[in-house]
């Protein structure tokens, strides 16, 4: 590992399109913003229909986030290693098959389906992760809008699971994905032609902080979100129409997180974010607005540990990326097990660990305005 990117993209007469284009373009962000909307509506969609005991209905969501996230990390260092392989067409094509498989019967654990939506899952997001950091010149909102398409489709996909809408028609809704993954894809191939390290002007890491403290902190911090998102005191959550608000804004605050930090600073975004989203959290239980402020706060962090783990693993954004998701595991998996049941109990929680968090972000985040120093 590295603390400084290993090269510059090229610029100029040499590149003219990507002299022409602004910096951070968000086009792949929208492309993918698609597609992991998609993802997340057929997933949520088989998942909703799982039916069985209370004993099922808790094991197949864990193992569902431990083969949708964990192999994430392994899948983006092969695609590092072999940039010529595409994993975002067959990622559609693995969820088309586990919606056929379910579906017909043709095997009779309902797990297999499970398993093959699971590589579907891991797929399409390592792709888009490869998509959008490649291509976005070391600005974050690409990689923010890319992600923020999850919270969408995931409310989407629950909420038409309950209907009787047909499994033929979500193999349909994945192939109206294809293009938008075609057209990704050939972005990235120009960025590719344009610098062997299409990352490395993600230099948002302190430099005198060793890489490997980096990446610990940033995969830490990582882990609290998945567990405060989960945590997070929603008493006020009782309707269908608070539910959808609550993923609404979460699916706003990564995307403007990545916006906000482009704009004003990544370490200010972080920091302020952080630490303006405390109290809103504390005090939002009963509070539907107070509560969706702090969540759309919390939410913004998403794309800054992203950009740091990228910041010291230039030439592996495919892993930086699973480093991300085996972090969401880590953080989510506990809630499965247990859970604080008071509201008194989740504020110190949540404050112990807005605070650990703020240190680590000071610590290990680069100031504003010295990127390319």
């Amino acid at each position: 590992m590295q603390n400084q990117p290993l090269n510059v993209p090229v610029q100029g007469s040499d590149a003219p399109e990507a002299a022409a284009r602004p910096k951070g373009f968000p086009q792949t962000g929208l492309l993918y913003f698609y597609v992991h909307f998609v993802t997340e509506v057929i997933c949520f969609y088989m998942l909703g229909r799982y039916g069985g005991d209370s004993l099922s209905l808790w094991f197949v969501p864990l193992l569902y986030d431990m083969l949708a996230f964990v192999p994430q990390a392994l899948i983006g260092y092969v695609c590092d290693k072999r940039p010529r392989l595409q994993v975002g067409v067959p990622g559609l094509l693995l969820m088309s098959a586990a919606l056929v498989v379910w579906n017909t019967g043709l095997f009779r654990s309902p797990i297999v389906s499970l398993v093959i939506l699971c590589l579907g899952n891991a797929c399409t997001h390592v792709a888009g992760a490869e998509v959008t950091l490649r291509t976005a010149h070391g600005k974050l909102g690409p990689s923010a809008i890319f992600v923020a398409g999850g919270s969408f489709g995931v409310i989407t996909g629950t909420l038409v699971s309950g209907t009787d809408f047909p499994f033929w028609a979500m193999i349909l809704l994945a192939l109206t994905a294809v293009p938008f993954v075609l057209l990704a894809e050939d972005e990235r191939r120009k960025a590719d032609t344009q610098s062997d390290t299409p990352c490395a002007a993600f230099r948002y890491n302190a430099v005198k902080v060793a890489a490997v403290w980096v990446v610990l902190l940033a995969t830490f911090i990582v882990i609290v979100r998945g567990y405060m998102g989960y945590g997070i005191p929603t008493a006020w959550k009782k309707t269908t129409f608070q539910t959808v608000m609550l993923f609404v804004t979460m699916g706003i605050g990564k995307g403007a997180g990545g916006l906000l930090a482009d704009r004003f600073g990544v370490k200010k975004t972080a920091m302020l974010s952080a630490a303006l989203a405390l109290p809103f959290l504390v005090c939002g239980d009963q509070h539907m607005l107070v509560s969706l402020i702090g969540v759309m706060l919390f939410s913004m962090t998403m794309s800054i540990t992203l950009a740091l783990l990228v910041s010291v693993l230039p030439r592996t954004p495919g892993l930086a990326f699973g480093l991300t998701t085996i972090g969401l595991f880590l953080g989510t998996a506990p809630i499965f097990f247990f859970k604080l049941t008071t509201v008194r109990a989740n504020a110190i929680m949540i404050g112990v660990l807005t605070i650990v968090c703020l240190l680590a972000m000071q610590f290990i985040l680069r100031k504003d305005g010295k990127q390319n120093a």
